[in-house]
């Protein structure tokens, strides 16, 4: 996924390509027993409110941008906890490293409130 994170003016000129994981907590045992779509996550919901996230956001850290994917998914009240992990595929460091990234957890009582 490309997105805009860095604190350097190139990382801030232009979209950088970066990997997005996320687990998610909630009780799926109503879908475990009725096998029914209604009863679940919707993940490609998910997956849609991930890219908004990465489409219009213009971060500096990765923290931010992992907090901010952290709170899109949260607002599903059917999870209570989220793990996000960010990896910037092409960091610019002058080692040879194929990623960077930050690895966060939030539950539903640490999401600020949306505005």
């Amino acid at each position: 996924m490309l997105s805009y994170c860095g604190v350097l003016p190139e990382e801030r000129e232009r979209r950088q390509p970066f990997t997005i994981d996320v687990d998610l907590v909630c009780d799926l045992s109503a879908a475990g027993e009725s096998d029914q779509l209604a009863d679940t996550i919707d993940y490609g919901a998910v997956c849609d409110a991930v890219e908004t996230v990465a489409r219009n956001g213009r971060f500096e850290l990765l923290e931010r941008f992992a907090s901010q994917v952290a709170s899109a998914v949260l607002s599903d009240v059917r999870v209570t906890r989220a793990v996000v992990t960010i990896h910037k595929t092409r960091p610019p460091v002058p080692q040879d490293l194929a990623s960077s990234g930050v690895r966060i957890e939030r539950d539903r009582t640490a999401v600020p409130p949306q505005t």
